[in-house]
């Protein structure tokens, strides 16, 4: 059995073709015309080009920035503007005559670090993805657990836990809410901190941890913000889910000083004072979302 993966992007379309194991047999990259009926025509392109080289059909799965409404059917919340308020599952499966399945992104991560990534053989996986934004989803026994809203995982849009009084009502969220998880811990969250405790200018989250390397005292501050938020945000989850993982992705996910501060300040915020909870780095990187989209279609 052949799966495709598609990671419909706002500036990409990626897809990839795996095996029954898991390895990929094609891999293909196109910029993504910002157009709804020229999207449907580059995936039905890619999906025709991966049959027609390797000789055969194909189950294919899709990831978006965005949902598929369980109310309406129409995508929606997408930052791929031109695909709201579309039947993009439906007009695909018609234009490939086969059911497509579409999934949350974020949630296509989660899946594919809970087959044969970092969160293989556990059985609820929470993939948390912490880049430009901040997302998440959830993978059951390997399958996505998309919820009765669409919206399982998007802890990123709920408040920063345990707010300290300096920290309410201090971020706007494009949202529309205040305080949003998103805009402490992504890294533009982790920049703009940076800056507003009197840092320099800087571009990306790694330009600060090589600040902080280098001793610079603004930076330091604000990792050890950042790291504080961090496992605030991620103990709440734990609090109300319990995964057996949690697997990092995005930007962020890189820098690799997270990893062994976490477990001590979990502790300080799981009920009871105890966390055994694994946070570690995703295994396939950017590649995890369209792998994910493939595995959207169980053996």
């Amino acid at each position: 059995m052949l799966r495709i993966g598609v990671d419909l992007g706002g500036t990409k379309i990626e897809a990839v073709c795996l095996d029954e194991l898991g390895k990929e047999l094609f891999k293909k990259r196109i910029a993504t015309p910002r157009e709804y009926e020229l999207t449907l025509d580059a995936i039905v392109s890619l999906v025709e080009e991966v049959e027609t080289q390797l000789g055969k059909r194909a189950t294919v799965g899709v990831g978006i920035p965005g949902i598929i409404s369980p109310k309406t059917g129409l995508v929606k919340n997408a930052n791929a503007t031109w695909i709201n308020g579309h039947r993009l599952d439906k007009d695909l499966g018609a234009r490939l005559e086969r059911e497509v399945k579409v999934a949350n992104d974020a949630n296509c991560f989660a899946v594919s670090e809970a087959v044969d990534g970092a969160g293989e053989g556990k059985a609820l996986v929470f993939g948390v993805i912490i880049g430009t934004g901040c997302g998440g989803g959830l993978a059951v026994a390997g399958r996505v657990h998309e919820g009765g809203n669409g919206l399982s995982g998007e802890w990123g849009h709920n408040p920063l836990p345990w707010m300290m009084a300096e920290e309410h009502k201090s971020t706007e969220c494009f949202c529309g809410q205040h305080d949003c998880i998103e805009t402490f811990i992504s890294g533009t969250g982790f920049i703009r901190d940076y800056q507003q405790g009197g840092g320099e200018a800087v571009s990306s989250g790694c330009q600060i941890m090589a600040l902080v390397k280098a001793g610079d005292s603004f930076a330091t501050q604000a990792f050890e913000r950042y790291m504080d938020r961090l496992a605030r945000a991620l103990a709440h989850i734990i609090n109300a889910v319990d995964p057996d993982i949690i697997v990092l992705g995005g930007g962020m996910s890189n820098v690799d000083a997270i990893y062994p501060k976490l477990p001590n300040l979990l502790s300080q915020y799981v009920l009871g004072g105890e966390c055994m909870t694994p946070v570690v780095k995703n295994r396939f990187g950017g590649s995890s979302g369209v792998r994910g989209a493939a595995w959207l279609w169980p053996a």
